[in-house]
């Protein structure tokens, strides 16, 4: 269950934690003309920070210009919380973080293991996310919908939504 009270108070803290217990997203480059595509996140939030393992030969690595900027999406498995979160992504050439995450799931997609000439490990450095969180419960829900329906200047009350800034806000 998502906890509406911590996307309205705590939105960064309760999105790390939405990412480390489910590790599946949609993944894809702005402007590259290609569809997003299914991937597993391994969350870095000291770093601001999401990687992921792919093949240098992949679609999303071929669209990849300097400064491309890189739109990820999550759905929890109740779906009662979305993200999408946006920022630069680039190939990461640190050795230290492909042994970090590295695990045999990994490595049955590349042959060659860590060193597989094929094994690319990108870098996602979140710049912002949009958050919602929803309630799950069906007592709540039914409650705003029949609220909603009887006063015609009422709209239900199920979630919340917020915007998270990890780098410095635009101005």
């Amino acid at each position: 269950m998502s906890d509406t009270r911590q996307a309205s108070t705590e939105p960064e803290a309760q999105l790390w934690e939405q990412l480390d217990g489910h590790t599946a997203g949609m993944l894809g480059v702005s402007g590259s003309g290609q569809h997003m595509q299914p991937m597993v996140h391994m969350a870095a939030p000291d770093e601001k920070a999401l990687y992921f393992f792919t093949s240098k030969s992949s679609d999303l690595v071929k669209t990849l210009k300097p400064g491309a900027i890189a739109h990820y999406t999550y759905v929890a498995k109740d779906h009662d919380y979305h993200a999408c979160m946006k920022g630069n992504l680039t190939i990461s050439n640190d050795p230290a973080k492909t042994d970090e995450y590295w695990s045999p799931i990994v490595g049955a997609w590349f042959e060659g293991g860590k060193t597989d000439p094929d094994l690319a490990l990108l870098r996602l450095d979140l710049e912002d996310a949009a958050i919602w969180a929803s309630t799950d419960s069906s007592l709540k829900f039914g409650w705003e919908m029949a609220k909603a329906n009887l006063a015609s200047d009422t709209q239900p009350d199920v979630g919340v939504s917020n915007h998270i800034w990890f780098r410095k806000r635009p101005t």
